[in-house]
């Protein structure tokens, strides 16, 4: 099974809205107005796109608050945590 694509939501200070980054290509992908926007639903379901991704999101004071695999069947099966 080929490797996900990672990305990280973090908020962006200067522009004061939340982003989604490709961590490969360092892109924003998408953006967010707030977190919750992010977070709600299948938004970020969405915005990784049809072959899925592995999502870090990130508290607005910088370290990381969770991490979410999409679509869910693509979560490998050992994982530490």
């Amino acid at each position: 099974m080929p490797k996900l694509p990672k990305y990280t939501l973090e908020f962006d200070e200067q522009r004061k809205r939340w982003e989604l980054q490709n961590d490969a290509t360092d892109k924003v992908v998408k953006t967010f107005p707030t977190k919750d926007d992010a977070t709600k639903r299948d938004a970020l379901r969405k915005a990784v796109g049809p072959d899925g991704g592995s999502v870090k999101i990130q508290k607005k004071t910088g370290p990381y608050h969770e991490e979410r695999t999409y679509p869910r069947s693509r979560d490998p099966r050992k994982s530490r945590g």
